[in-house]
């Protein structure tokens, strides 16, 4: 079975028409919010890993500097 062209336009105008309808629901929009806030969480909790991370490794590079004098 084969499509027009014209056919296929309009499949792809009603489609467009139909997330352009869903986009704009506040529903849409709150889920959307919800999203980018759990990012946004996310993000900042990655980030104060890997900066606990970095201190850890500090830490232990000191304390064997420290050893190392020591010795």
């Amino acid at each position: 079975m084969q499509i027009s062209k014209l056919g296929a336009f309009a499949i792809g105008v009603g489609v467009g028409v139909t997330a352009l309808a869903i986009v704009r629901t506040a529903g849409f929009k709150k889920c959307c919010a919800k999203v980018v806030g759990a990012g946004l969480t996310l993000k900042d909790e990655a980030a104060a890993f890997v900066e606990t991370v970095k201190e850890d490794a500090q830490d232990i590079v000191a304390e064997a500097k420290h050893n190392n004098e020591k010795s």
